[in-house]
């Protein structure tokens, strides 16, 4: 390892930030560069539910999903939203989508994505250690509620697939959840409790102290556009806002703006928004004792130091297409279900774009096609939860270290090929 090399990383989300943290601590002279200011609302990284999700293996697209696309789309409260002007365009992306729902695909998938998920509680612990970021982790359970044993019963093979991956729980009977929460409505009657996970209190909060940290050992975080990164003879090359800088390695970690980059580079990347929403309601009345995910709705309640936060849900629109209201009314109408006395004093709205690609996998790794530049983009809903183990693996490999799992699956070519 040389340590006096120089390294540039384009994007300051958890992926971004956690890389060059890790570089930083090997020894590297790092500059990280994004359009907006990390933990800004204006990041992927900051809306989310903030649960470190390290059993989170049971990708989207799994066995049967396609039968229950069309209720999905058509339910008022359904857990699904498609732009219909989109369509033509995510044609090309969602049948590789779909076709990754095979039983024996999804055991593949789930498998790599243990590898990067396992010990995430771990890896945020490792990463946070001694900074300010630490003091926003919390520790403890994380419960799929559902109105009774049935709905349990019905997700039966994504639990079971869980289990193979480590997984824990307790089962909880309605009794059971009132004692812990005597505030939840006739929806909660049963829980799957998940042990050993975490959450985030603050994620934008996080990212602002994870970057002090930063600063303050010596790195360089630089504000503005960046429209290109080019490998050069030599060197590869960070433009932003019209500058050039040169660098001896550079990570692209841009979340879905990483696709423009990398198709520059000659690569195929089919990386689509996973348009996910969340609402904070502020001095609520009463908050979960830990985090639930609401099974039947298909999002999270996480409490936090804003206020409650609803997160979850999936829309494709694209990038550019503004957020809708229907994902934020359906927040509004089924945390009323759960807690029917709940009050709240005001709400704070979100829209990120969460970087999707057909076989729910991550790129990680060095470019076929560039020499110096790294791929760490596309962890979909679980960027949160994978960015500081994705950002180790980065810098093991920038620094000559044998990753200590199997890196196929996250091949930054595997899309080149198709």
């Amino acid at each position: 390892m040389d340590s006096g090399l120089k390294i540039g990383v384009v994007g300051a989300g958890i992926m971004g930030l956690s890389t060059a943290l890790w570089l930083q601590r090997d020894g590297y002279d790092v500059t990280l560069f994004d359009r907006v200011e990390p933990g800004s609302g204006e990041q992927t990284s900051y809306g989310n539910a903030g649960i470190l999700a390290r059993t989170a293996v049971v990708p989207v697209s799994v066995p049967g999903l396609l039968r229950h696309v069309p209720s999905m789309l058509l339910d008022r409260d359904g857990p699904l939203f498609l732009r219909w002007s989109y369509l033509p365009k995510l044609i090309p992306w969602i049948i590789p989508f779909l076709r990754n729902g095979k039983e024996s695909r999804v055991r593949q998938i789930a498998g790599a994505l243990d590898t990067i998920l396992g010990d995430s509680v771990d890896q945020h612990l490792a990463l946070s250690k001694g900074t300010a970021a630490a003091a926003l982790i919390e520790t403890g359970n994380y419960a799929y509620v559902y109105k009774d044993r049935a709905g349990f019963e019905k997700d039966a093979w994504g639990f079971a697939l869980r289990r193979e991956h480590g997984a824990e729980w307790e089962e909880w009977g309605r009794a059971k959840l009132l004692e812990q929460d005597p505030n939840l409505g006739e929806e909660a009657g049963f829980a799957a409790v998940l042990k050993d996970h975490g959450w985030i209190r603050d994620p934008g909060a996080y990212l602002a102290a994870l970057l002090e940290t930063f600063r303050r050992e010596g790195g360089i975080f630089n504000l503005g556009e960046i429209s290109e990164v080019l490998p050069g003879a030599e060197r590869p090359s960070v433009t932003v806002s019209g500058e050039t800088h040169m660098f001896d390695h550079v990570v692209v970690a841009s979340g879905v703006w990483s696709r423009r980059l990398a198709e520059k580079l000659g690569h195929k990347v089919p990386l689509e928004a996973e348009r996910g929403y969340h609402l904070v309601l502020k001095n609520p009345s009463h908050m979960p004792p830990i985090p639930y995910m609401l099974s039947d709705a298909k999002f999270v309640l996480t409490p936090m130091d804003g206020g409650l936060r609803c997160a979850g849900l999936v829309e494709f629109g694209g990038v550019d297409a503004p957020a809708s209201d229907a994902p934020l009314r359906i927040f509004e109408r089924r945390i009323k279900r759960i807690y029917p006395t709940l009050t709240w004093d005001g709400t704070e709205s979100w829209m990120g774009r969460r970087p999707s690609t057909p076989d729910s996998l991550p790129l990680i790794g060095q470019s076929t096609k560039a020499k110096g530049v790294w791929f760490a983009f596309g962890a979909q809903h679980i960027g949160l939860t994978s960015g500081p183990k994705t950002g180790r693996l980065v810098a093991d490999m920038i620094a000559g270290r044998t990753p200590n799992i199997d890196m196929t699956p996250f091949a930054t070519d595997r899309f080149d090929k198709a």
